[in-house]
């Protein structure tokens, strides 16, 4: 029987031979749990030091920077001004953002995907990467309200 389950950013760092220290344990326990909702840094920096109140701001910076660096989380920077995170996805996804609410839904459409792929090769282009954020405020907010773009 074959283990198919994801490795833990952790265990990602272990194997990359990165020195493990209890504070960076609990930073990238706060990471992996919180990838969904695609948390800044102060908001890392609250859930961390609620498990270890030794942990400062300067540790959470550093620490997103190295696992950044590394190419285990991802920065996404979704006109709030602030830079979110996310662990690096299992699978390619977009996002969508609620410029009300600032929620994140993370989507896949196999039509988009395919759409991106046929632009590139009609400009001579094979895609090897790319990020789609697309913004929008709830269907129910009023006619008059066209959103902050």
């Amino acid at each position: 029987m074959t283990d198919d389950r994801q490795p833990t950013l952790a265990e990602l760092c272990i194997a990359k031979g990165m020195r493990m220290t209890e504070q960076r344990r609990v930073i990238a326990m706060v990471i992996q749990e919180a990838s969904e909702e695609h948390p800044d840094v102060e908001e890392l920096y609250r859930r961390s030091v609620a498990i270890d109140p030794g942990i400062s701001i300067s540790t959470v910076y550093r620490t997103v920077k190295l696992f950044e660096d590394a190419g285990m989380i991802e920065r996404h920077d979704f006109r709030d001004g602030r830079s979110r995170y996310e662990t690096v996805p299992d699978e390619h996804h977009d996002h969508l953002i609620d410029l009300r609410s600032g929620q994140v839904i993370e989507f896949r459409n196999e039509e988009i995907e395919a759409l991106q792929e046929f632009i590139a090769k009609k400009l001579g282009y094979k895609l090897v990467d790319h990020r789609l954020e697309l913004y929008g405020v709830p269907l129910s907010a009023s006619k008059d309200d066209k959103g902050d773009g």
